[in-house]
């Protein structure tokens, strides 16, 4: 059976979402920043005839987000999607959402998928150099993060927004480490949609000409120590295998793939 979740659940709901936080650090995150009333989100449950929690979905804004760790009506949760005609991207672990496809009345334009990693421990994150200065953003460099992403040939074509980035740091719902050198940032990591239980990892490069010094490793290390002593699971993504030998070395396992779906 499946029904509108409202405040009465959100115990249930965390419960249930809790045991994996690497996997759903997106629905606890908009869980404990929305809740169950904000009109800028809707939450799904699917539930046996017990009672028992069995799936979530969930739309925020224009983006649905899947959640079923075992058997699930996806068909129930793909005649909500169809019924919507304002949704734009379907995201969540792979073999979760292909469940849905075979009831999508529109497939994807864009079907992305990339690897999905999560790190739980620090034992082998890099230790930072003496000389080295890794740094701890405040609100104020929102402007030259920016210009520093821009700055990266991989990150040249995306959409960064400094009042976004500003905004972010205030809140605390990201934070970012960063080098620079004659005030200019050459290397940082950043978090971001950071909850109580987890936080994502992006952001993470070098400006050229600065690469294969392991600036981006340290900007990283301290950033993950920090967040991992606070009890966060960290998780991240990338699509580019010497990318993720990187963060491998670093102590971050594959956990599977993460589709991010668009109908633009």
């Amino acid at each position: 059976m499946i029904r509108i979740l409202v405040e009465k659940d959100h115990k249930q709901t965390m419960d249930f979402v809790s045991v994996m936080p690497a996997e759903n650090l997106f629905i606890i995150g908009d869980i404990e920043a929305y809740g169950f009333t904000n009109t800028i989100q809707k939450l799904w449950g699917d539930f046996t005839k017990d009672g028992e929690m069995r799936g979530v979905l969930l739309k925020y804004d224009s983006n649905f987000i899947v959640y079923a760790p075992g058997e699930f009506d996806a068909k129930g949760f793909a005649d909500i999607i169809n019924r919507d005609e304002t949704y734009e991207f379907i995201s969540g672990i792979e073999q979760i959402v292909l469940k849905l496809e075979p009831y999508l009345t529109i497939k994807p334009s864009n079907p992305r998928v990339l690897y999905y990693a999560k790190c739980e421990h620090a034992n082998e994150l890099q230790e930072v150099p003496a000389q080295i200065e890794v740094k701890k953003s405040t609100p104020d460099d929102a402007g030259r993060i920016i210009d520093q992403m821009y700055g990266i040939p991989e990150f040249a074509t995306s959409t960064f927004s400094v009042e976004r980035k500003r905004e972010t740091l205030s809140n605390g719902s990201a934070r970012t480490y960063f080098i620079e050198e004659a005030g200019r940032i050459i290397s940082s990591a950043s978090s971001t949609a950071e909850n109580s239980q987890s936080a994502m990892i992006v952001g993470v490069g070098t400006l050229s000409g600065y690469e294969k010094k392991g600036f981006a490793s340290f900007c990283m290390s301290v950033l993950c120590a920090e967040l991992l002593s606070e009890g966060k699971m960290l998780c991240l993504f990338y699509d580019n295998p010497a990318a993720g030998s990187i963060y491998k070395r670093m102590g971050f396992v594959d956990i599977g793939k993460w589709c991010m779906w668009s109908f633009k």
